[in-house]
């Protein structure tokens, strides 16, 4: 493979242009701190930082690989190649990890689970540059297969329980959930597996700067959607106070529902528990009572809201269209308001707008 990538001028130019793209990316993350690709979201400034690391690292660890494009001796590119795997172990790996537990945001997840997984794999490279050998490489594979299926398993069920307590904690989950990210980078990561398991032909070459690519846009994108959440501690006062969840029904009533709090945009929990004077955690459990989690029981009074705004408008025979219902009922999403309409109604707004002009 080697004597393929030796000389290959367009395979330079694109691990320069990767390079260039890599650093741009990270000056950007790191260096700017206005969001130019979603203004109105601020992201979660740790994910930001390590995700601008990252790209610092694949444009420095591009720039290493590209010398064996212009190396001579066999021994020298194998060297460079060592290095390189080195480098990978103690950096990119490591990273890639610390981006994937920053992205859930319900809990500030230990960073040293990620130093004893990639560890070994590292002092396996450690080891294998002193030798000047690549024999151990087949232990390191070997090694690092159990580990990437492990973390994928481990994530699976992170991000589900992600997924549940943004449920229970927030009501618009537009610019929050990542379960979609995650197994875009899931994909990622194997293509990244396979090639270093094959790591053959100048193609697998070429695959790599392509998923390289794809990594840094999505990345990108992926850092700048992203909102910011707070995690909602709750302190001891607020477990101190008085109302019990015999009485929320009655609270819920008064200071949510005349007074049409829910339709604040963006509405959490704790500013509900706040609003009618008790805690979350009873909040929580009365939600649970009724067989819903928060984001339901909202979903609910907004997507009756717009039913109340559309026979209204019919009936006073007012032009209208369902985007500006939806808006005036608390979503600032289309379509965030239309999937949570289907699974309240069973039917998309324009079915149930059309059975609802029959009646």
């Amino acid at each position: 493979m080697y004597d393929q990538i030796r000389g290959d001028t367009l395979l330079a130019i694109f691990y320069g242009g990767v390079t260039v793209m890599a650093m741009m990316a990270s000056c950007y993350l790191l260096l700017r701190r206005a969001n130019a690709i979603a203004p109105e979201i601020t992201p979660p400034i740790c994910l930001r930082r390590l995700t601008g690391v990252f790209f610092a690292f694949i444009a420095l660890n591009n720039v290493w690989y590209m010398q064996i494009i212009f190396l001579e001796s066999s021994d020298d590119i194998k060297m460079t190649d060592l290095i390189g795997g080195l480098l990978e172990s103690v950096t990119l790996a490591p990273l890639a990890i610390a981006i994937l537990f920053a992205m859930l945001q319900d809990r500030r997840r230990p960073l040293w689970p990620i130093a004893v997984m990639t560890a070994p794999a590292a002092l396996g490279m450690v080891a294998c540059v002193a030798s000047r050998s690549d024999a151990l490489y087949p232990m390191i594979y070997a090694y690092a297969l159990p580990v990437t299926i492990g973390l994928i398993i481990y994530m699976v069920r992170e991000v589900r329980r992600y997924g549940h307590w943004l449920h229970d904690n927030y009501a618009d989950l537009e610019h929050k959930e990542v379960w979609q990210s995650f197994v875009v980078l899931v994909i990622i990561l194997l293509l990244f597996v396979i090639y270093e398991f094959t790591n053959e032909g100048l193609a697998y070459v070429y695959v790599m700067v392509a998923v390289y690519v794809v990594l840094i846009c999505y990345l990108l994108w992926r850092v700048e959607t992203l909102s910011a959440l707070a995690v909602q501690k709750v302190s001891e006062s607020d477990n101190l106070k008085t109302s019990r969840p015999h009485d929320l029904h009655a609270l819920l009533q008064k200071h949510c529902i005349d007074t049409q709090l829910y339709l604040q945009y963006d509405l959490t929990i704790l500013q509900l528990a706040k609003a009618i004077g008790t805690n979350r955690f009873y909040l929580s459990q009365y939600f649970s009572s009724l067989d819903m989690n928060y984001n339901a029981y909202i979903n609910d009074l907004r997507i009756n809201h717009f039913i109340s705004l559309y026979h209204k408008a019919v009936g006073a025979q007012c032009s209208f269209t369902a985007q500006q219902l939806a808006l005036e009922s608390g979503y600032r999403s289309y379509n965030t308001f239309r999937d949570a309409f289907k699974r309240k109604t069973g039917l998309t707004v324009t079915a149930w707008m059309k059975a609802a002009e029959r009646e």
